[in-house]
């Protein structure tokens, strides 16, 4: 249950990439208990329909399928979804990917793909949300990135990609609050969910990490849809270009989650 008003965003419109799965499904839960229409988007049609079915008595949502490496297919996502509800207000740029690798063995293709989807990508949906909508009516943008800020040991092109978002975010808000349009950021931490577990690819891998954090646990995906919706409500009028770190103090704390070979300390 969301701890927002209910009808919060009642007559909004949103398109969440990765809407489907983990952190990106939390938030589209939470947007449509607040009444808000909902619009997922990814690469994968079968987990696009099985969220849609899951949540169609929740409220109003329905599914895109859109390679956000792809210019044309972010162009017809932002098209068809302003075909089918004559307007957008939220965009979410949860969709994202990344392996686990050393540095010295990420190949090109590795590195751009993850470079693309992450960066590319989010860059890809801003502009045309932007050109197409937001840049006559406004509206609000919250890019989801990463704890990253002392660097990403056997994640570099993610973490890469990552801050260049957290820097995208700040540019993007300056060119664009004029327009009316806000541009933010939510950095999640270690936020336990199945998308995350096979991410990592290590079992109990929140078990083993949990001990070395300062909350002795890892977050929850809810927790990160909160303060993405939160960012999107009126509540946020008035912020623009930060980045709000859903990590409870982890990203001040100073022992790494990481050994260098690649193991959890």
């Amino acid at each position: 249950m969301s701890i927002f008003k209910p009808g919060l965003f009642k007559g909004n419109v949103a398109i969440v990439t990765g809407g489907g799965t983990g952190i990106g499904r939390a938030i589209t839960y939470e947007l449509l208990t607040l009444g808000c229409k909902v619009v997922i988007a990814s690469r994968n049609h079968e987990k696009l329909e099985n969220c849609v079915k899951e949540f169609k008595d929740v409220g109003e949502i329905s599914s895109i399928v859109c390679n956000i490496r792809k210019e044309d297919e972010v162009r017809n996502l932002v098209s068809q979804t302003l075909e089918k509800y004559g307007k957008l207000d939220f965009l979410v740029n949860n969709g994202g990917g990344q392996f686990l690798s050393p540095a010295a063995d990420i190949t090109l293709k590795g590195w751009n793909a993850v470079i693309e989807t992450n960066l590319t990508g989010t860059f890809l949906l801003s502009k045309e949300a932007y050109n197409q909508w937001f840049h006559k009516n406004g509206g609000s943008i919250v890019n989801i990135i990463a704890d990253m800020w002392r660097g990403f040991p056997m994640m570099s092109h993610t973490g890469a990609a990552r801050h260049a978002v957290h820097n995208l975010t700040q540019s993007l808000a300056i060119e664009w609050a004029e327009k009316g349009v806000r541009v933010n950021s939510v950095a999640p931490g270690i936020i336990e969910s199945p998308t995350a577990a096979a991410n990592y690819k290590v079992d109990n891998v929140f078990k083993e990490v949990q001990q070395h954090m300062p909350s002795k646990r890892p977050g929850l995906p809810g927790e990160v849809a909160s303060a993405v919706c939160f960012l999107l409500s009126p509540g946020a009028s008035f912020i623009s270009g930060t980045t709000l770190k859903v990590d409870c103090g982890s990203s001040l704390y100073t022992k790494l989650y990481w050994e260098i070979n690649g193991k959890y300390s």
